[in-house]
């Protein structure tokens, strides 16, 4: 379990200049209609106060603010709407606030972007001290000071990207959502403006995710480690409340820590105690109460194979030198693409010490495609060309003679026992290898083939025998996968209504399958189904 340590002793959250306590003095005399408390004052609980105090109160010898980016992972339920909303009136009309200063809001879509917007307006329309003040066009979704020339605006990534601005704040709401190019655009464009002028500050208040290849992720792992010690980075002020996966989801103590709010009534514990019930008896509702309410990062499929931190395990590196001067026997799974999607090639080798594998995996991709599929998919296949993980070929489908050219390298480097393809887009592939020598052979992709195949690869990454290196695309496929069952029970990859990528997945069952069977075909059938039924 995550959760700040700096939480419960605000004490020892330094301010020097007495900035902190200034801002914390300000939120409490804002007003909040939705209080029913006398006054309806605006309720700044004392984890919302030292979060308010840990962001402003540090600062360098010249009095700047040292906080520069805030990560504010936190569960739903927990008021990170409110807070934002308060810290933008701080910045607009409070001791924060800057001349000319722009505050920008911005959220995956519009309805998104109007929540903390329409917050704001809520809070100012009920205070006379600060209707009087300033101005709320609700058609523009904006609120100015006109006295300073000052103003906060909300806007969405499926909107018009901003572009050419030079905002001092920015707060993205729900990073978790940012999907695909138009998340990234607006992403890239709010934080390259950030360095436009000094003091800027961003604030990412965003409940958990799914998977690892986003946006997300990347910002949400790197404050991770700063909040763990791992990294050194004082401009960052990490929040993290968030359930590991080995944490005891139904420990009613692990609730109320990553939900700060909780001892203060919200989140409700009554509802709570509701939504753990369904959890017990639906994987659904589980998956859902473990990333909204209790904030545990997900993988990417709603049905996955296996966890990925379970697979993560395996993130050994494999000696391709050291395989090649042994002369270990190797068995190759193929996956031909169909036109522009990736092609994987996946060499298995048996590790006889632990019964387990050594994988290494290759993937191929349309050179003029490139950026295109990575943005349709949301990951960045440029970034994994760069470092080597993609080989990309020529013109915009996959080149599959530069591919079978590849694995005749591949056989006059190891010793390859044999290579595997599924007949429905290999057989010409398979014809041309067997002309010189290569044992290629038939692996179709139905459930008689797949199911013993999965069962094996499951076996061993639960066993933690299945050493990978940690490839990144390889991850991501199999982080992709869905499973579907037949009526036997068995098993079998499937990529599910995302459309994304399992090539590498099925690549990688394929060659450990027949290094299991040590050049033996399964004879077994797994289901009712016959393979005869997939070759129509």
């Amino acid at each position: 379990m995550l959760r700040p340590a700096w939480i419960d002793q605000p004490e020892l959250i330094p301010d020097p200049l007495g900035y902190g306590e200034r801002a914390v003095s300000f939120l409490k005399k804002l007003r909040h209609p939705k209080n029913p408390a006398p006054g309806h004052p605006f309720q700044l609980d004392p984890w919302q106060e030292a979060i308010v105090k840990a962001i402003y109160g540090p600062r360098n010898p010249d009095g700047t603010r040292i906080v520069r980016r805030v990560v504010m992972l936190l569960p739903r339920g927990n008021r990170k709407t409110s807070l934002c909303a308060a810290l933008t009136i701080l910045h607009l009309v409070g001791p924060e606030r800057m001349p000319g200063g722009l505050t920008v809001s911005a959220a995956s879509a519009h309805e998104q972007a109007r929540e903390l917007f329409l917050e704001a307006a809520m809070i100012i329309d009920h205070d006379p001290r600060l209707s009087e003040r300033l101005k709320v066009r609700d058609y523009t979704s904006e609120i100015s000071y006109p006295d300073i020339r000052a103003r906060y605006v909300a806007v969405a990534a499926d909107g018009k990207v901003l572009h050419g601005k030079t905002p001092n704040v920015v707060i993205t709401d729900e990073l978790h959502a940012w999907e695909g190019r138009a998340g990234r655009s607006q992403w890239d464009a709010l934080e390259s403006a950030l360095v436009k002028v000094p003091g800027t500050l961003m604030v990412i208040p965003t409940t958990s995710g799914r998977g690892q290849e986003n946006i997300a992720w990347q910002v949400v792992s790197y404050a991770i480690k700063v909040q763990k010690g791992e990294v050194e980075d004082p401009a960052l002020l990490p929040i993290i409340f968030m359930a590991e996966p080995e944490d005891d989801w139904t420990d009613e103590a692990l609730w109320e820590a990553v939900n700060p709010g909780m001892p203060y009534g919200y989140p409700d514990r009554v509802g709570f105690r509701d939504k753990a019930k369904k959890a017990v008896h639906s994987a659904l509702d589980r998956d859902g109460f473990l990333q909204y309410n209790l904030n545990r990062w997900m993988d990417a499929s709603t049905s996955p194979f296996v966890e990925m931190h379970v697979y993560d395990r395996g993130d050994w590196p494999v000696d391709l030198d050291e395989l090649e001067m042994s002369q270990a026997p190797v068995w190759v799974g193929v996956d031909l693409s169909k036109n522009d999607d990736l092609t994987a090639v996946v060499l298995a080798w048996r590790d006889e010490s632990e019964d387990g594998y050594h994988v290494h995996a290759y993937f191929f991709c349309p050179e003029e495609t490139l950026r295109q599929r990575g943005d349709r998919h949301g990951v960045d296949y440029v970034r994994w060309a760069e470092e080597g993980f993609i080989q990309t070929t020529p013109g915009n489908t996959v080149d599959l003679r530069h591919v079978e050219a590849f694995i005749r390298e591949i056989c006059a480097r190891f010793r390859v026992e044999e290579v595997a393809f599924d007949p429905t887009f290999g057989r010409v592939m398979m014809a041309n290898l067997a002309e010189d020598g290569i044992n290629a052979v038939e692996f179709r992709q139905g459930w008689a083939s797949m199911a013993p195949a999965v069962k094996e690869l499951e076996r061993v990454i639960l066993a933690g025998r299945f050493r990978h290196g940690g490839n990144p695309v390889l991850r991501w496929n199999f982080e992709n996968v869905q499973i579907e069952t037949d009526r036997a029970g068995n098993r079998m990859f499937h990529k599910g209504k995302s459309g994304n990528k399992i090539d590498g997945a099925v690549a990688c069952a394929m060659a450990v399958a027949r290094a299991a069977a040590g050049g033996e075909r399964f004879t077994t059938k797994a289901s009712w189904f016959e393979d005869d039924m997939w070759t129509a």
